[in-house]
Parts: C-alpha cells; structure tokens; sequence
C-alpha cells in the first residue's frame, strides 16, 4: 500500500517522474547500481525530529550526511534528533530505507541539500522501489528550502 500511496502522491503533483524496482540490495551502492544512477544521484530521505509532534524531511545525496551543526543553524534551533524506526514509521507511514515526502501521512516541512540537482532518484514507499524525478521539480511542488545542510560522509 505505502508504494501506492507514493506514486499517487508524485502523480498529483503533475511533475514527470519515473518508477524504478528492484530487488533486495544491502547498502545505498547497490541501490544507486541497481537504479543505475550515481550514488549522489540516490537521495536519502531522513526524517528528523524538532520536538514532539514536530518533524521535517531533510533531502541529502546518497554520498552525503545531515550536518548537525548547519541544519541546527539553519532552524534556529538548540536539538535535532533522528526519531527511532517506529516514530518514523508512525509519523510518515513508511518504514526505514523507503521514506518519501511524497504521500507522507503529514506534510511536513522538507530541508533540501543545495547539492541535489538534476535527475534524482528517492525513496518509493516501498523497499526497491525509486521515483526518480528532477529535482528542480521536486523543490518546487514539495515548497522545499534549499541550504547547504550535508557534510561528506
């Protein structure tokens, strides 16, 4: 169901997209192969806690990882924390390693990595599926911030 939900949600928005599958993978690499883009090119997804109830995607490529220390800033805030797999699944309806702002039980507000550019591939709802979508797009329809939130991994 939660792929579904995803695909409905991109499809909404009337951007072009593409849906990828794939079968199992174990790392971020074998996922970027089996979709074959670069593993910057895979953008992760990552649901990041501001209080209680109070949550934000934060867009970063696949090489990359939050900068605490830029996305505090950012916010304007003192605590960040990344919620444990239940909260996550709970707040977004999709579990670890297919999280998508798309079809997101709560719209909630989404930090774009100034890195993420051109064609882009995110999670699908569901394990081994991608939407790759531009990114310019995916900004634009999701009213993203753009800032310089990552550091290398």
């Amino acid at each position: 169901m939660s792929e579904e939900r995803a695909v409905a949600a991109v499809e909404a928005t009337g951007i072009a997209y593409e849906v990828s599958r794939h079968g199992p993978v174990r790392s971020l690499a074998e996922a970027a192969a089996a979709r074959g883009i670069e593993p910057s090119q895979l953008v992760k997804s990552l649901v990041v806690r501001r209080a209680d109830d109070d949550f934000l995607f934060v867009l970063v490529p696949g090489d990359r990882t939050i900068s605490w220390p830029k996305l505090r800033q950012l916010l304007g805030v003192s605590r960040l924390s990344m919620p444990d797999a239940a909260i996550a699944l709970e707040v977004t309806g999709y579990e670890r390693g297919t999280i998508t702002p798309f079809g997101s039980l709560r719209a909630w507000p989404v930090v774009v990595d100034e890195r993420v550019s051109g064609t882009i591939s995110v999670g699908g709802g569901a394990h081994g599926v991608g939407l790759t979508v531009d990114a310019a797009d995916l900004v634009l329809v999701l009213d993203a911030q753009v800032a310089d939130v990552s550091e290398p991994q």
